[in-house]
Formats: structure tokens, sequence, C-alpha cells
């Protein structure tokens, strides 16, 4: 499917859902309702919701595939999707009909069986929402709920589609300020009467956190709750964000927003009638910029219990006060029922960036354990009696670089881990890293919309002899001797009643999959090189690995349609690690052709794919820039365009190193006219000046220039100088 992307269309598959379209009498599709999702385990068949259950558990209790036949495990169907970006959502089955997200907000539902498409949603979206993604442009799913099937598109428009045919039912706009950068990329939680959803955009310090409540029958406004307060000088909105404020300076930068927003993790338990939402990291990360003074600053890097039919808040527990490392608590939470110190507990687990496993009581909010699951620096502990983190004051980077771990990536991402009620433990995909903070944010400037709001790097990718020009020393310097933890991927199982690891095994390549588990014993995670991994959930062992040939990011799902068991996974590198390429990926080999991958007991081999060569770099054009030029271009290019453009071989989005001549003519066009929107490509004419682009223009000249020397070993012929 072609990249008409961008235009709305739904398109009706040969085998329609009317009676007789299919010979089939399949129920009316998409008739998930209270019922259903409170008796998940009287249909182990099914996976209703992104975490299967109500609890987000990501644990299938199927068991015809298992240690003794994992081996027979083999392709069962494929679909393409027609796109080649980031894909992380997983797929939902409801009574034999898949339905699942990709790029931009599109939705496929799917015969569950074979694959044939039934239909597809494409959403009308305004290609310049590209431009202000931190992380790709993908979407982590959808929810379905009593016919209806609701997912949030990335320039935030959230639809209600019928999930007979796709038909837009009813579509609101979720956004509060248009002005501001922010786009969605998150799954839209059912809670009670309302389909909720929140957005991203703090990462360029100029975004206002909120969570939206429409009514699932109509898409009617029913109450908004902001995460951060607004400047003081006018009414809050609510008592939370009254109480709130008394944690913020008076004169913070109310114009950046303040960060908080609600980007991925929420849940719902319908027993005690509490959504739950993750919050996210500051704007600007730089707390005393932000909050001069100081401050909690809530409810940045929260989680919030809210009362679905006021959207009035019951609890909240804050995982980092004064938040100034991108330590957000939108990674995924788990509900579940648990002995602690001998008394059955209704708990909130979560592992968010910040390296601490925290169970909480979901009833109160009582912290009942944080541990940390990954190496950490910034924090010795947390105080179980105030629920406060105990600094240690090395991770402080107002007065020069520091060192600081987890990373910026955090030590958990959005990838989903899984429980398994059978071996009790949690299932984490873990980042470990360490990075070198220093300042980002810039008080003469005030607000630095669209660009990173602060400077950190992996230790790995530091400059040994630092930058002088930007002020940043040398790495020794920085790291003084002190011990780092290396950048790699581990996955670990967690006991969350000792709080301790009791397996881990580490990882390839640092951004892996998300992951699922199975009553027949199983942990499944998909890899970056293409590897679907089947092990044993007891002890890690691998049992399998299944060379899939494309990189996969999402969780996989498991269900069954007449009495066979199929693993299904969305399979597409990008997102916030996938800009470049890592060598050992199979996007690197074989190209980012996305892929749903299903397989089945006794299926087929996969397909090889061919290894594609890398294209060679064409003689570049002639100089026009001074050096003067190229400074102020590589500067505006790093301040602008490096955040999706890695220039290397192998990358999500073109190497622009590598532009071809009509693309060297229209670089204005694109750059600052939008010729190539639709490809996500927005324009910068608001940011960036005619001079500015052809300053941009002259480094990539200049970098394509220096890249042909070096691959030819010679001379550049005399019609490119």
């Amino acid at each position: 499917m072609s990249r008409g992307l961008l235009s709305l269309t739904v398109l009706l598959g040969l085998c329609l859902f009317a009676a007789g379209g299919c010979g089939r009498s399949d129920p009316e599709p998409g008739q998930v309702d209270r019922a259903r999702l409170l008796d998940t385990d009287g249909e182990p068949d099914q996976w209703l919701a992104s975490g299967r259950d109500w609890r987000g558990t990501y644990h299938s209790p199927l068991t015809q595939i298992d240690a003794g036949t994992v081996d027979r495990v083999g392709l069962a169907w494929t679909y393409d999707p027609g796109t080649s970006r980031g894909q992380e959502a997983t797929p939902l089955v409801v009574d034999g009909t898949m339905f699942t997200s990709g790029n931009w907000g599109r939705v496929y539902a799917l015969d569950a069986r074979t694959g044939a498409e039934r239909w597809t949603f494409v959403p009308e979206v305004d290609g310049q929402y590209g431009r202000y993604t931190c992380c790709d442009v993908v979407n982590r799913g959808v929810a379905v709920w009593k016919g209806r099937v609701y997912v949030a598109a990335l320039d935030g428009w959230l639809y209600a589609l019928d999930a007979k045919n796709g038909r837009i039912l009813w579509r609101t706009d979720s956004f509060v300020d248009r002005k501001r950068p922010a786009t969605v990329t998150g799954a839209p939680q059912i809670a009670g009467d309302v389909v909720v959803i929140g957005q991203g955009g703090a990462d360029f310090a100029d975004s206002r956190g909120y969570v939206s409540a429409f009514d699932l029958a109509t898409g009617k406004l029913k109450w908004r709750f902001f995460t951060v307060p607004g400047d003081p000088r006018h009414p809050y909105e609510s008592p939370e964000m009254a109480r709130a404020a008394t944690t913020w300076s008076r004169s913070s930068l109310w114009e950046t927003g303040g960060g908080g927003t609600a980007w991925d993790a929420m849940a719902y338990d319908p027993k005690l009638d509490l959504l739950y939402v993750g919050t996210g990291n500051a704007a600007p990360f730089s707390w005393w910029d932000r909050s001069p003074g100081g401050g909690d600053n809530l409810y940045l890097s929260s989680i919030l219990a809210i009362r679905p039919k006021t959207g009035r808040l019951v609890w909240h527990y804050q995982t980092v006060p004064g938040e100034r490392w991108d330590y957000t608590a939108t990674q995924k939470m788990i509900l579940a029922d648990l002995e602690i110190g001998g008394r059955q507990r209704k708990v909130l687990m979560q592992a968010p960036k910040n390296g601490f496993f925290y169970v909480l009581d979901r009833a109160t909010g009582e912290l009942l354990s944080a541990k940390p699951y990954a190496p950490v620096n910034w924090a010795s502990g947390i105080d179980l009696k105030s629920g406060r983190p105990i600094l240690t004051g090395e991770a402080e980077y107002r007065d020069g670089p520091a060192l600081v771990y987890p990373a910026a990536s955090g030590a958990h991402n959005w990838q989903p881990m899984a429980y398994n009620p059978d071996t009790g433990l949690v299932y984490i995909p873990v980042i470990e890293g360490a990075m070198i903070f220093a300042k980002g944010y810039d008080p003469a400037g005030r607000t630095l919309a669209e660009k990173w709001n602060v400077n950190a790097v992996f230790v790995e990718d530091y400059p040994r002899g630092g930058v002088p020009s930007l002020g940043l020393p040398p790495l020794a310097k920085v790291l003084k001797g002190r011990p780092y933890p290396a950048r790699r991927a581990v996955l670990r199982a967690w006991d969350p009643v000792r709080a301790r690891t009791v397996w881990e095994a580490p990882e390839p390549e640092f951004w892996q999959g998300g992951v699922m588990t199975t009553s027949g014993g199983l942990v499944i995670q998909g890899r970056s090189d293409g590897m679907l991994v089947f092990r044993d959930a007891s002890s890690g062992k691998i049992l399998r690995a299944l060379d899939t040939g494309y990189s996969i990011m999402a969780a996989p799902m498991s269900y069954e349609v007449d009495g066979v068991q199929y693993v299904a996974v969305m399979a597409g590198y990008g997102g916030a690690a996938g800009w470049a390429f890592p060598p050992g990926s199979a996007a690197n080999k074989f190209g980012n052709e996305n892929r749903i991958l299903v397989f089945r007991l006794d299926g087929a081999n996969m397909p090889a794919r061919k290894t594609i060569a890398v294209p060679p770099l064409a003689a570049p054009p002639r100089q026009p820039g001074t050096s003067r030029d190229i400074a102020l271009g590589e500067r505006l290019f790093a301040a602008h365009c490096s955040r999706c453009h890695a220039n290397v071989d192998r990358s999500l989005v073109p190497d622009l190193r590598r532009m071809a001549p009509a693309t060297h003519d229209a670089f204005e066009a694109i750059v600052l006219g939008g010729a190539l929107s639709a490809n996500g490509m927005g324009r910068f004419d608001d940011i960036l000046s005619r001079s500015d682009a052809e300053a941009v223009h002259a480094y990539l000249i200049d970098q394509t220039r220096s890249a042909y020397r070096g691959s030819t070993q010679g001379k550049i012929p005399a019609r490119a100088n």
C-alpha cells in the first residue's frame, strides 16, 4: 500500500462481515463488554485488550504450544501493511477477527485464521505531525468495545470505528492547544463509560500534560485531567491543580507547559472503578530553570488513580519528585492480587524508567515495595515510609556534566513487560546503560520548542576529548574513574513479592522487543535481529529461536481459533532508538518492510529474505557554501534535523548524504515548503529562514563530499567541485 497514506480511506476486503460473506457464521464483530473482560480466564482463546485482560498481564492461558511442541512452530500467515516504520502495537483478537493499529493510526481488521483483510482504515493526518514526534510515527494499539474500534491518530484525533466495516462512527479532537507540537502514539483506554487518551510532546520543552475522557457512544468530552498546573495568573482547572501548584515555584516557566504528558501507560480496574494513568517527564528537564526554588512539581513522573465517572483524583504516587532525568512513569502497569507481608493485596506493579520496581496497593496508593531492578546511581533506595527516593547527588548536572544511570532511555521503556501467575514472575525487557547529562535548556531562549530539552548521550558515544565549544569536558574528567554499567539489554525475571531477580538473559542489542508469557510455560519475545525467542518461563533457557527475518519491537500475543493456537507479532524497527539500524539487525540486513507475523504448530518455514546492498554514494554536487555556512548548518542540523536523520548507511528515514540530484534541486521546497510532508517530512519555514536552509544544505553537501571521499579513497571528480 503506497503512502496515499494520509488521505482518509476505508477499504473493505473481499471477505465482508455480512452474513454469508465467507460462508461462516461468526458473531457480530468486536463485542467486548464488562462481563467478558471480567471473565477472560473463561475465554483463554481470546485476546480482548492490549495486555489480553483488564489486568494488563500479557499472559495467555493457552498451552498447546509448550516446551514439548515449540520445535514444531512454523509460519501460519503474514500480512503486509505496506509501511516501513516502527511497529509497537500488540494485536487484539475478538471472536476470530484480529484488530490492530499501525503507523499514523492506521487500523487493520483481519481474519485471524488466514490473515485475509476484512477492512482497513487510514486516518487523514497532516504529514506535518511527523515533524512533531520524538520517536517515529508509531501507534501502540486499539481498544475494542461493544462493536466499536477506538484508535487515536498521530495528530490527536480520536476515532470510533464500526467493527464490522471500519466506517467512522464519530471522531473528536483530543488536543487542547494545536499551537504546541503534540502527538498521540498510545492506545486508548476504556474505563467504565468513557474512552481515555493522553498525548506526548514534553521532550521538546513545549507541552503540558493531560488526559481526556470521551463518551463511548457519542465522542462528547466528559472530563479532562491536567497532570501539571498552568500559570497561576489564571484560574486553576480543578482542586487537584490548585494543590499541585503549591509544589511549583510561582515563577516557573509556565510558557513551556511543564511536561507530564501521559503518552502511554494506562490501566483500569473495573472492580474498584479506578483508572490508572502514568505521567511523563518534565519540560524542560532542568529543574532549576523550570521551577526556580525547587519543589516536587506534581504530577510529573507519577501514577494517578482517577475516578472515571468524575475525573477526580483518588490518590497519586510520584516516582521522581522534581523530575530532571527523563524518568517517566509512563511504562506499562500490571494489576495483580499478591500476598505481601502475609496479607492478600490488590496491587499495581510498574517498572518505570528510573530503575526501581514499584508495588503499590492499587486501592489506596500505599507503597508496598520499591527495589532496583537495574543499576542506578541517582538514588540509593526508596524510603518506604515517605515513599521518596533517597538521592545520592551523583546524578546532578546543574553545575556541570554528570554520569547518570539509568540512561534517559530508561531501565525499561514502552516495551510491555508480562506477568505469569503460574510462576509468579514478572518478565521485564531491561535496558542497562549510563549517559552523560549536561544542560540542554537555553534560559535566554526561554523555550526550545522542537529541540531536545536536555543534552544526554550514552557514555559509549560521548567524545573522549569532550566538546570544548559546548563546554563539555573530556570523558575522563566526567567519569573520574567511576565504573558504570555498559549499554546492553537484558530480559530479567523479577519476583515482585521477594523483590529480587530470579533469572536474567542478556540480549544481542540494547533495544529489544516487548514480552508475553503463557501457561504453556513460555516467555516469548521478539528481537531486532529478527529472532522470535521462546524461553522456559522458570529458567530463561532458550527453547527455540525462530528466525523471522524481520526486526521486532512489539510484544507478541496468542489466541486460538478452531482448536489451533496461534502466536502473532507486529514486525518493524523504529521508535526512539530505531533511527539508525544496528549492524546486526534484520532491518539493516534485509530492509524494514513491516509485517504482521502469525505462527502455529506445524506451520511453514519462514521464506528466506534477500540481503540488500548498501547503495553506492553518488558523486556529490558542487559546494555552494562557505566554511561559515557549513558551521551554521551543522548547528541547525543538530538542533532540528538530527533527531530523525541519522545519516548512516542503514536508517529509518533517508540518509541525506545520498540525496539524488532532483532532491538537491528541490531542497528548499522540501525543507521550507513541505513538498514531502505526505511522507512525514514536515515544513520548517516557521523556524528556519531561507539562508538557514541554504546553510543546512551546505553542511549536508560537505558531509556527502567527506563520505564520498572516504568511500572511494580518491578525489572528488572535477565535475563535483
